[in-house]
């Protein structure tokens, strides 16, 4: 199903690497201005590069619509084997139909409510069963807080945090060992620029609800557990950055939700390859993006006491007694 070639070198992990130390800030792999009338790049442009994904395996989670079809898209068009999820089985292989018909990359999916973390463990179980590694996890799925009042998940979380942070902090524990033995690979933590301070007080939002707050601390909440996970990591083997991929996108949410999309997919997708692929940024770890830019994220991601309090309570309410760092 997979072979072990690898399209990014060590040394050019290295390479990025010591351009991380270096303190190289503002990268942008495309080294053009962004803006809104501007045609996104997309597989063509990797390709061009001399990017291939042959050989390769990459999970895109949320990737039965939106931003994460088109991803898993461009993947699978750059030669990759894409495991597409999602909770829609019809869609789910639709996706993964669409990326076996352009006759490039390969696709399989399965379905997991990441709403439950009894179906994020057997999630992770099929995948490891079916394959002997993994080169790029994209954590892309997310559910918003609701305008209709607080919900929780299966678990009793607030579903914003379950689903958007706490399932993705869970996932790639248990796919470590499969993203370690592709080394060099990456992963890539779908954030927002709406971020908001966690108030470890309520961190469920039990005493005072907001929708919008719940989503924006969820997001905030994957872009501290990118900065703590890449200090774990090794960074020529696997590297994990975050990023805001474009403003509010003509997705079904978006559209359905009686909101004017200020951006598409594409442009979204453009600035999701950039952390997936370019060879610009191997070895690059620990950063948040802004679209095409790195950025600073909200002042308490730099919070090394509010980081540490994250990772103890997700520890605690993923039952996770020693991250995979291996």
């Amino acid at each position: 199903m997979r072979s072990r070639t690898k399209t990014l070198s060590r040394r050019a992990a290295l390479i990025g690497g010591l351009c991380t130390a270096a303190g190289l800030g503002a990268r942008q792999a495309f080294g053009q201005a962004r803006r809104d009338d501007r045609t996104p790049e997309n597989e063509s442009h990797w390709a061009r590069m001399g990017v291939s994904l042959e050989g390769t395996t990459a999970l895109v989670t949320g990737s039965t619509d939106g931003l994460g079809t088109e991803v898993a898209r461009q993947l699978g068009a750059l030669g990759a084997f894409v495991i597409v999820h999602g909770r829609n089985a019809e869609r789910g292989e639709q996706v993964a139909q669409m990326i076996r018909d352009a006759d490039r990359g390969d696709a399989v999916f399965y379905r997991a409510d990441l709403a439950s973390l009894a179906e994020v463990h057997a999630f992770a179980d099929h995948v490891i069963a079916r394959h002997d590694g993994l080169d790029l996890l994209i954590n892309n799925a997310a559910a918003t807080g609701g305008g209709g009042g607080r919900r929780t998940s299966a678990d009793g979380h607030e579903l914003a945090f379950a689903v958007n942070y706490l399932s993705h902090f869970l996932l790639t524990h248990r796919l470590m060992p499969l993203l370690d033995a592709s080394a060099p690979a990456r992963i890539v933590n779908v954030s927002s620029l709406g971020q908001t301070a966690i108030d470890f007080e309520d961190v469920m939002m039990e005493r005072e609800y907001n929708g919008g707050n719940a989503y924006r601390r969820s997001k905030l909440a994957q872009i501290m557990f990118t900065i703590d996970l890449a200090a774990m990591l090794d960074a020529t083997r696997v590297t994990v950055t975050s990023l805001h991929p474009a403003r509010s996108m003509n997705t079904q949410r978006v559209i359905g939700g009686g909101n004017e999309p200020l951006s598409t997919v594409e442009q979204g997708a453009e600035a999701v390859m950039q952390l997936a692929v370019s060879p610009k940024l191997a070895g690059v770890t620990g950063v948040y993006f802004n679209q095409l830019n790195e950025a600073q994220a909200n002042a308490q991601a730099y919070d090394e006491e509010a980081r540490a309090k994250l990772w103890a309570l997700s520890m605690e309410l993923t039952g996770i007694t020693k991250y995979n760092t291996t």
